[in-house]
């Protein structure tokens, strides 16, 4: 080992002031563990766009309390530069490992640097937090969460006092406050001077719920339900109450906050087997649907009973359509929007029912920012229904126009599949797919992105690729990304790499005409046949 590693690791050992991230950081030190010492000061965890995300540990390359110290004084420190050094910052936390320390040293930072501090009570979802800051007039908020990431990763999401997370030149500005922070001996931490808040904000955030339904509308759906090892279920479970639907079947196993997520590989609905205790569940109980969230609870998936009987999950984007398509039979004004990676069939069920449409970049930090947002979406299981509540994802009231969707579609004898059919007759069938690649090295996400722009495909499952766009020097719509976009003939392809995982993602999407109700089979097993071939194709091209 270099004696400059050493020299600072020791440096940050002297500062930790946590005693279980001290002992592994004198163990690696001890032991002379260079490999693993040199992964954890190889640089700082950079604060971006999505705050700060990472795996538990010491060291700046992981999430810690010495970290999240810096992070905090930085967030002060540009709050005091905004003319805002006054002002209140919220603070919220799930139900991981550290997140509770994580928000108390967050509210001793903001009151040591003269600010006002209030924590909500317990750990709760993020869209109460987002909820918050508007509700008490606050001038940022702070969520400590990892969302749907992996039981070792913890996360530090940062909003502003519009209710939105941050984005540019924001993030800059704050990372550059937390680089500023030379020794955390000079971040004042008092013990106290913060408030710790009693119900009212969670009150006030379930009676803002009821705006997303209808009054009189039906409530019969009965729905099973999994938290998925998070902070969801008393919170979803008091909305429905509300609401006067049935009172949701909980997936007994997943209904508890655990932060070590032990029934699932990845608590995310999204990925294999984390439903499969839902659909358990749902076999027993025969619901007419079935609602999950993810860990903080601002995401929301369903899934339907298929009409061979088996159940299946619902894409976001088939999610996505169906209540928008819900919010037009409701007579909703203004604006729909989701980001690039969702499907085009938003903005044609938008212009047939005369509303505004905009596409943002990927993330609800900037679907939030649209003017006159009534509905926003984005296919990762994220719907905005009440921006005028919360200006995020929120998994909790999504839930419920969910619910009230299946509730009418049951009044009617029909169900969302049937809804499904209808938009596919009206607007074409619209298919999307992911080509997911998570990867241990980073590198790996970043030589495919050079090969695609050295070698760009001309052809994808046999379809003319009719338009190339490098994101990176953005579009007269989009600032600047970094992300590629290909028109085919029927189709498009979005290739960007992940803001909160080590992923590489690429978003699929193919457009099928269909004639009559008699064409839909074809039609899907057209689209599933040119989506397969992509991908084949497309992973080709990147060398994944």
């Amino acid at each position: 080992m270099t004696q400059d590693l050493i020299a600072r690791a020791q440096a940050w050992l002297a500062e930790d002031p946590d005693s279980e991230t001290r002992e592994e950081l004198a163990k690696l030190i001890e032991s002379a563990d260079a490999e693993e010492l040199a992964a954890r000061f190889s640089g700082t965890l950079q604060f971006g766009t999505a705050g700060l995300r990472g795996e538990l540990g010491a060291g700046p390359m992981r999430m810690n309390r010495s970290v999240v110290i810096r992070a905090a004084a930085g967030l002060a420190a540009y709050l005091k530069a905004k003319g805002q050094g006054d002002g209140l910052v919220v603070i919220g936390y799930d139900a991981r490992y550290k997140s509770a320390d994580f928000a108390r040293d967050t509210a001793a930072v903001m009151v040591g640097a003269g600010l006002r501090a209030t924590v909500l009570p317990r750990p709760l979802p993020t869209p109460v937090l987002a909820y918050a800051i508007r509700h008490l007039g606050a001038v940022a908020g702070v969520e400590v969460t990892a969302s749907h990431n992996p039981p070792r990763d913890n996360g530090y999401k940062v909003y502003l006092g519009d209710g939105s997370q941050i984005v540019p030149p924001a993030d800059a500005e704050i990372a550059a406050e937390i680089d500023a922070v030379v020794s955390l001996n000079d971040v004042p931490r008092p013990e106290s001077g913060w408030e710790v808040l009693g119900d009212e904000v969670l009150d006030a955030y379930l009676a803002r719920t009821d705006a997303v339904l209808t009054p009189g509308s039906p409530r019969t759906a009965n729905v099973v339900y999994t938290a998925m090892h998070g902070v969801g279920k008393d919170v979803l479970l008091a909305a429905f109450a509300r609401a006067g639907f049935p009172e949701p079947v909980l997936v007994a196993e997943q209904a508890e906050p655990d932060p070590a997520f032990p029934t699932v590989a990845f608590p995310n609905p999204e990925e294999p087997g984390a439903m499969d205790l839902a659909f358990a569940t749902a076999r027993r109980a025969d619901p007419d649907i079935v609602i999950a969230n993810d860990p903080d609870a601002d995401r929301c998936a369903a899934a339907v009973k298929d009409r061979d009987g088996e159940w299946r999950m619902l894409r976001g984007d088939e999610v996505g359509a169906l209540l928008a398509a819900h919010l037009v039979t409701k007579g909703v004004s203004g604006v729909f929007a989701e980001s690039i990676v969702s499907s085009s069939l938003l903005g044609r069920i938008a212009e047939a029912a005369g509303l505004g449409y905009e596409e943002t970049l990927t993330g609800f930090k900037w679907i939030a920012r649209v003017d006159g947002l009534r509905y926003g979406y984005e296919e990762a299981l994220g719907y905005c229904v009440d921006p005028e509540g919360v200006r995020d994802k929120d998994g909790i009231t999504a839930a419920l126009l969910v619910a009230e969707l299946a509730s009418v579609l049951k009044e009617q004898g029909r169900t969302v599949l049937d809804l499904l059919d209808d938009l596919a007759l009206a607007h074409g069938l619209h298919a999307t797919d992911q080509l997911s690649v998570r990867v241990e090295d980073l590198t790996v996400i970043s030589d495919a992105m050079a090969r695609l722009r050295e070698q760009p495909p001309t052809a994808l499952a046999g379809l003319a690729v009719t338009k190339a766009e490098d994101l990176t020097e953005g579009t007269e719509a989009l600032p600047p990304t970094d992300g590629l976009r290909y028109y085919l003939e029927g189709a498009r392809v979005i290739v960007r790499p992940s803001g909160t995982e080590p992923k590489l993602k690429c978003y699929l999407e193919v457009v099928v005409p269909v004639g009559s109700a008699d064409d839909l089979d074809s039609a899907r097993a057209k689209g599933a046949e040119l989506l397969a071939g992509i991908k084949k194709d497309l992973a080709a091209a990147a060398g994944i």
